[in-house]
């Protein structure tokens, strides 16, 4: 097995793990304090593996440039904005359902990764994808009786669409990540993701604290009053995305992102075991469509 799978695997728990934490948090801090605890808990932690590594393991650091500081702020903003989109989709679905919208993702960062680095995939990852984003389709209309109008509403109903475009600006972050860190062109992926990891958290944490000076500050209090919580946010959050740079650093994105909808298997454990939401059959169904489209996709 290639060592980007299992990276992504991991990443993709974590993800879901941080992703119940922010749910939890959202009623006490809103959309952009729960979406803000993701960066500032973890830059911290991002700043100590680059150290860890280098001191410790012996990786040298990584000459910065133009380049890299271009699209890690293009991947950090537009993460931020999709984290949002995210955070505040869970009050509109259940927890299960909003992130399955999101999902569309690994379709949307194939296109990117063709338009801004001339990926290509080979047909039968594209019929593993199309399976798993089949999946997403089924478990986004499971309430309703299977029609094409009943699919067409709901693939335009405003929840569809924040989820839609939550995937395509995740996709767009994660082409932007790849590409950052590619151009750094030093000591391995590893290094290098952990490196582009480090001052994307930075930079974020930056960005979202003087957003949050300037609307509300008491959102950065009522964030330092949770600490506890967040914290835990921050922690999952930063090794989640340590996994994901890697893996996106080994591998081509569509394939990582694509992958990494195994995450919507862990989502319905969360729904289901944490928050008690009811789950039926056709999102069952949904979701055994996402692991025939993961393993499709590994075979492949």
């Amino acid at each position: 097995m290639e060592l980007w799978i299992p990276i992504t695997i991991a990443a993709a728990f974590l993800q879901n793990l941080r992703s119940a934490l922010q749910k939890h948090l959202q009623g006490s801090l809103g959309t952009r304090g729960a979406s803000f605890v993701r960066f500032g808990y973890g830059f911290p932690i991002a700043i100590l593996y680059v150290l860890c590594l280098h001191y410790f393991v012996g990786y040298p650091f990584p000459t910065l440039n133009w380049i890299f500081a271009l699209w890690a702020v293009i991947g950090g903003l537009a993460q931020i904005f999709a984290t949002m989109m995210l955070v505040h989709l869970f009050s509109l679905r259940n927890f299960a359902v909003g992130t399955a919208y999101s999902k569309t993702e690994p379709v949307q960062a194939a296109i990117f990764g063709f338009i801004l680095l001339g990926e290509k995939l080979t047909p039968g990852s594209v019929a593993a994808i199309i399976v798993g984003v089949t999946g997403v389709m089924t478990i986004s209309m499971a309430r309703m009786p299977l029609s094409w109008r009943n699919m067409l509403v709901a693939m335009t109903s405003r929840t569809a669409l924040i989820g839609i475009a939550s995937g395509a600006v995740f996709g767009i972050s994660a082409v932007s990540y790849r590409t950052a860190s590619l151009s750094l062109g030093g000591p391995g992926p590893v290094m290098e993701a952990a490196v582009t990891l480090a001052c994307v958290t930075t930079f974020q944490t930056a960005f979202m604290l003087v957003w949050m000076f300037w609307k509300d500050k008491r959102e950065i209090v009522q964030v330092v009053l949770s600490w506890r919580s967040s914290s835990l946010v921050g922690l999952a959050g930063v090794v989640g995305s340590a996994g994901w740079f890697t893996a996106m650093t080994l591998q081509q994105v569509a394939y990582v992102r694509a992958l990494g909808q195994i995450e919507l298997v862990f989502t319905f454990m969360a729904s289901y075991f944490l928050f008690h939401e009811r789950v039926n059959r056709m999102e069952v169904f949904g979701c055994s469509l996402i692991v025939c489209g993961i393993l499709g996709l590994i075979f492949s």
